[in-house]
């Protein structure tokens, strides 16, 4: 137990320092953009002495550690800033495109979870056979394909060819569980890589523990073919599908651009997009913070499930 939390606690301290590191980061990476929010507030033909007063009222003429000492002050106060863009606080802006988000991401584990996981089982169980030949080909197939093509090609078939679903969500706000229909394709494109990618991981993990030593010892004891499938086997096949669900999860809570953007989703990425184009600074730097804090937090879950169910595999701290 004393080991245990030892380790915890030193994958506390990696995951502060790693904030930390993305904090400074994102802070030198937005610095580094060209031009800046004067810039694009100043209009198509912009006036030079325009810009310079604009920056003035802005703030942009302080030195970069001075901005850099405030924000951070400030997230520490749990501020994220202000827009330059609209003077709205960057935290409406994370809270009015974190719901659709989230929704997105939910609905899209719920899913994965029992998908993956289950396509995984069926392919160790059924392996050189035709059914695992079957599966593993179509999974090898679909995560091919790109979730930009992927999405348009089931616009065409669903939505503009069969006309059974809506092909974007303009129309419907952002109240999008009131409304599931527009969430059915960019779920599925949002389905199609992670479950192939933890089925694979699954299968590979079971297959591998499958043919271990315990396992034939296990069957010499005459134990059921399931308690080996399900008590020993899937465990050990945890660790990797942990830390590929934790990516998938990050991945999905950052902000899916790409299937945002596809299907006009008025999510985190759509926001980013839209900060990006306007050079709003603070708002780039808190969602990247955001985003940053997120994969701090989930891998160090994911570490702490690999931990619990396969400590041999020694996750590095």
């Amino acid at each position: 137990m004393s080991g245990l939390r030892t380790w915890v606690a030193r994958r506390l301290l990696l995951g502060l320092a790693q904030t930390a590191a993305v904090v400074l980061l994102v802070f030198a990476l937005t610095e580094a953009l060209p031009g800046d929010a004067a810039v694009a507030l100043a209009g198509d033909q912009p006036d030079p002495e325009r810009i310079a007063a604009i920056r003035e009222s802005l703030q942009l003429d302080r030195p970069a550690y001075e901005r850099l000492a405030d924000w951070v002050a400030g997230l520490l106060r749990g501020d994220f800033g202000t827009s330059l863009a609209s003077g709205r606080p960057v935290g409406t802006y994370i809270s009015d495109g974190l719901e659709p988000t989230l929704l997105l991401a939910a609905v899209t584990v719920v899913l994965l979870v029992p998908l993956g996981v289950g396509l995984g089982v069926l392919c160790a169980r059924h392996e050189g056979r035709f059914v695992g030949r079957i599966v593993s080909s179509v999974t090898l197939g679909v995560y091919a394909v790109p979730e930009f093509a992927f999405g348009v090609l089931l616009v065409t078939v669903f939505a503009l060819r069969l006309g059974w679903l809506p092909p974007t969500a303009v129309g419907y706000g952002t109240d999008l569980l009131a409304h599931p229909a527009p969430l059915v394709l960019p779920v599925l494109v949002l389905l199609s890589r992670p479950v192939c990618s933890l089925a694979r991981l699954v299968r590979a993990g079971m297959i591998d523990a499958l043919a271990s030593p315990y396992v034939a010892q296990a069957r010499r004891y005459r134990v059921p073919g399931a308690r080996i499938r399900y008590a020993h086997a899937l465990p050990n096949a945890v660790a990797p599908a942990a830390q590929q669900l934790a990516r998938t999860i990050d991945w999905l809570l950052c902000g899916v651009i790409v299937v945002e953007a596809l299907y006009v989703i008025p999510g985190l990425g759509t926001v980013l997009m839209n900060a990006v184009a306007e050079r709003d600074v603070p708002v780039v730097q808190g969602l990247a913070v955001l985003f940053g804090l997120t994969a701090v937090v989930l891998n160090l879950g994911a570490d702490l499930v690999t931990h619990r169910f396969a400590p041999r595999t020694g996750v590095a701290a």
